[in-house]
């Protein structure tokens, strides 16, 4: 969605929904404003671009699919919002062919206005939201699940973190973390909802958010998790790639990182234990770096 340390978009000749609105970015892009916590999805280079740079293409979700098998491969869109990192996963599943390994996205969210916006006529096409994508999302607004051959979606609404409580453990191969930012719901940037979602993972798993910030990742390593630094989309600063294993990222947090740490402002999550410095100081990522 948006984060604290994007640019906002500039709005401009967007329809209106009762409390979203599809506003342009200064790119040129069509976008959703959330009216009620200010924050635009996907800003600046909009959804389609955003959901490939920072979470299909991220995730290598094209060769774990191609690589085969009969086990669905298991997503968890955490912040569905107006559907774009999701429906980009369900375009990429549908377009493969039967041999191919089956997906099953699981997405998370409290409030459906914004894909009921998205999916207006006048704006599901700039939403990857026409044809067969844009009834599949219909059907998940209608029945909270739609399925074909070679994906299964499935809707969980209500708040996070107790909602991820009711999925099964050790199941997830892979998670896409995009809420709202911190500053609007810190609760989804804390350790306890990184320790929900980290109960829910499996080895081999990756999970890609667009927040760079100190505290996401601090939050991240306190919750059990291997961190590293992910990708940027656009002029937004490089997000975060999280796994439980650190040959799973490309660029893992090293000793220079764990330095800056000590020297932030605002380097903790507001739930962080006391001795939180010490135990990301004792992490084994950090001891395999020596």
């Amino acid at each position: 969605m948006s984060g604290d340390e994007c640019e906002v978009v500039t709005t401009g000749d967007g329809m209106s929904g009762d409390e979203c609105e599809v506003v342009t970015t200064r790119d040129g892009a069509r976008a959703m404003l959330d009216r009620r916590v200010g924050e635009v999805m996907h800003p600046v280079v909009g959804p389609a671009i955003e959901a490939a740079r920072l979470y299909v293409g991220p995730s290598r979700l094209a060769a774990r699919l191609a690589a085969g098998g009969e086990d669905p491969l298991l997503l968890l869109d955490v912040g569905l919002g107006a559907g774009s990192n999701a429906i980009a996963a369900w375009r990429l599943s549908e377009s493969l062919p039967a041999s191919a390994r089956p997906l099953t996205i699981v997405s998370f969210e409290r409030c459906l206005d914004p894909l009921r916006l998205a999916l207006a006529p006048e704006h599901a096409g700039s939403f990857g939201l026409a044809g067969a994508a844009g009834e599949a999302a219909r059907a998940l607004l209608a029945r909270g699940e739609h399925a074909t051959a070679r994906t299964r979606w499935r809707l969980v609404t209500g708040e996070l973190p107790d909602t991820l409580a009711g999925e099964p453990a050790d199941a997830a191969d892979v998670v896409f973390w995009d809420p709202y930012s911190a500053r609007q719901n810190p609760t989804l940037w804390s350790v306890a909802a990184f320790a929900a979602v980290r109960r829910c993972c499996r080895v081999g798993v990756t999970l890609h958010t667009y927040s760079g910030a100190t505290a996401t990742r601090a939050a991240l390593l306190l919750a059990g998790f291997v961190v590293g630094v992910g990708d940027a989309s656009g002029e937004q600063r490089a997000g975060t790639c999280a796994a439980l294993r650190r040959c799973d990222l490309a660029r893992p947090l090293d000793l220079r990182w764990l330095a800056r740490l000590s020297r932030s402002s605002s380097a903790l999550p507001a739930d962080a234990p006391a001795d939180a410095l010490q135990r990301i100081s004792r992490h084994p990522q950090f001891a395999e770096n020596m």
